[in-house]
This record gives C-alpha cells, structure tokens and sequence, in this order.
C-alpha cells in the first residue's frame, strides 16, 4: 500500500506500525476520556454516558458501561441499543468492533481485534495487524470471555464463562470453552421455561 499512513493500513487490515503524531493524537484522545470515565462519580451516569458518546463511534440508548472500562482508540466501536458491560471490560479495537443490540457483557470480558504475526522476526519489527469482530443481538457473554480477533457471533447467543471464542458462532446456541465450542441450540422450550419465570416474577410483584 505505497503512500498510505500506518492508520489507513490499519484500518484497512493490514500490517502497520502504531508510530507517527497521528497515532498519538488518536490513543492521546482515547486515554484523556478513558481517565475522565473512570475516574467518574457513580452517581454522574449522565456525565459517563456523554464521554462514551464522544470516545465511540456510536453508542444506543439506555446502555451503560461498570467502570473501569479500557479501549485502544474508541473510535471504531460501535454499539446498539441497551447494552451493558461489567467491569474490566477491554476492547482493543484497531479495527471495527461492532455490537449489536441488547448485549450483556460479564465481568472481565476481552474483545480483541488485534493480532500479531506468527513470525518472530516480522513480530520484532513491531509490526501488527487488525481483524474486525461482529456481535450481533441479544447475545450474553458470561463474565472472563475472550473474543479473538475476525470472530462473529450470531444473534440470540450466550456464551459461558471463561470460555475463549476463537471460530465465528452461529445464532440461537448456547456455547462454551477454550477453544470456545456449541454445547446445545436454544430451543422453543427454553423460550417456554423463561417465560414461565418471567410470568412468575410479574406475579409476585
């Protein structure tokens, strides 16, 4: 890619090199809000949701982040409606990070587009590369889960704890482990059992 900067090489999934006055300006950008937030009063939640507004490329309604949060640059993730993080949660987004609605995030959840090459040599040479990774809706990741970078994960997923996702997930399974594995589809009587407690927890209301 002759003539292109080290970010347009990212951003495009290249190898690159984090060097140069445009890289430092973007992380600079991406820890003085990053410090803001998590350095923030719990009961300043308007506040947090205004920074997150400035630090992403978007973030939905009614979503809430549980400090201490950590990003690479903030600006190339992207995140629906009603989404929730636990703390600890790390998203290194050299690349896309998108994130559909509905999300729950346990504690200590990684997101990580980044990667680095096999080589040692190249490795050494500070040289990385990037791949996008896609969440789509009302999925729940137990707390401890890793996404590795290029994976998608289908809608209508729970993935359990601790559990490394390494191969893209399809909708409507619950799956688990490391490497990250189908354990069973959802079914229509899971739908029923949850309905069931939802009814009953109406009632007892």
């Amino acid at each position: 890619m002759t003539g292109f900067t080290d970010k347009q090489k990212r951003l495009a999934g290249k190898l690159y090199i984090a060097q140069g006055q445009e890289f430092l300006k973007d992380i600079l950008r991406c820890r003085k809000l990053l410090r803001k937030f998590n350095q923030s009063s719990p009961h300043k939640i308007q506040y947090r949701t205004k920074l997150l507004k400035t630090l992403f490329q978007q973030i939905g309604a009614a979503s809430y982040i549980e400090p201490p949060f950590h990003c690479d640059y903030g600006a190339q993730i992207s995140i629906g409606d009603n989404f929730y993080a636990n703390v600890n949660c790390v998203i290194l987004d050299v690349c896309a990070v998108t994130i559909d609605q509905n999300v729950f995030l346990g504690p200590n959840v990684g997101i990580y587009t980044a990667a680095h090459p096999l080589d040692a040599a190249v490795r050494a040479e500070r040289l990385e590369y990037g791949r996008p990774v896609t969440i789509g809706d009302n999925v729940w990741l137990g707390g401890g889960v890793s996404v590795l970078p290029g994976v998608a994960i289908s809608d209508n997923v729970v993935v359990g704890a601790g559990s490394v996702v390494t191969k893209n997930i399809p909708a409507n399974v619950v799956a688990a482990g490391n490497p990250c594995k189908i354990l069973r589809r959802l079914t229509v009587r899971d739908k029923k059992f949850w309905e069931k407690q939802r009814q009953e927890y109406y009632r007892l209301a």
